[in-house]
């Protein structure tokens, strides 16, 4: 049995008090988390996890924590997964809609003040993310740039197509066109294609 087989099968003789989990309960879901967090350490390290709302079909998402080393055990995870009626896994955290307010040790930033330019240099692209009250000494406004990029273009899509990432204060003096976060996930598809495109050609 693989360590991937064996992960699944504890799942399994634990899927009905995870499906039935209420996030309310604290202590059920610090015991049950622990657990599960301790069987995915067993898979990888680096591995974690999130878990959706209870549903008729209940996420459960594979986590590499933005670790590029990491990706592989995801993928081979998620491959294992035996036949599970009522879950949903998925591969990476996925793209969702970038709202609100996010909050990171203290600091809030309302998304809506969020502005960022796209870069390519023809080969890969970059991106200047320009966050309200950034500070380069306060890595509380970093984490918070990397938590929207997650939200916005998803795990795989930022750790394996993004290539510079630069924060920077919302009055920074930058060249080059700057938009609202919730347009990020579509102008950003578009270059992303555009130089697969002429990859593509190239070979």
């Amino acid at each position: 049995m693989t360590i991937q087989e064996r992960f699944w099968d504890w799942f399994l003789h634990h899927e009905e008090e995870m499906f039935a989990l209420d996030p309310a309960d604290e202590t059920e879901r610090e015991e049950l988390f622990g657990e599960l967090t301790s069987q995915l350490g067993k898979v990888d390290p680096d591995l974690t996890f999130e878990l959706g709302p209870r549903e008729a079909r209940r996420e459960f998402v594979i986590s590499a924590a933005g670790i590029r080393r990491a990706f592989p055990s995801v993928t081979l995870l998620a491959d294992a997964v035996p036949h599970l009626d009522r879950w949903r896994v998925i591969a990476f955290r996925p793209r969702r809609p970038v709202t609100g307010i996010v909050q990171f040790r203290g600091k809030h930033v309302d998304v809506k003040d969020v502005q960022f330019s796209l870069l390519t240099n023809g080969n890969t692209t970059g991106i200047y993310l320009f966050i309200p009250g950034y500070r380069d000494d306060d890595a509380g406004f970093k984490q918070i740039g990397y938590l929207l990029l997650d939200e916005a273009l998803g795990e795989f899509d930022v750790e394996s197509k993004l290539g510079l990432i630069k924060m920077f204060a919302a009055d920074a003096c930058k060249e080059g066109d700057r938009n609202a976060i919730s347009d990020l996930p579509a102008l950003f598809d578009q270059v992303v294609a555009k130089l697969e495109g002429r990859s593509g050609k190239a070979s």
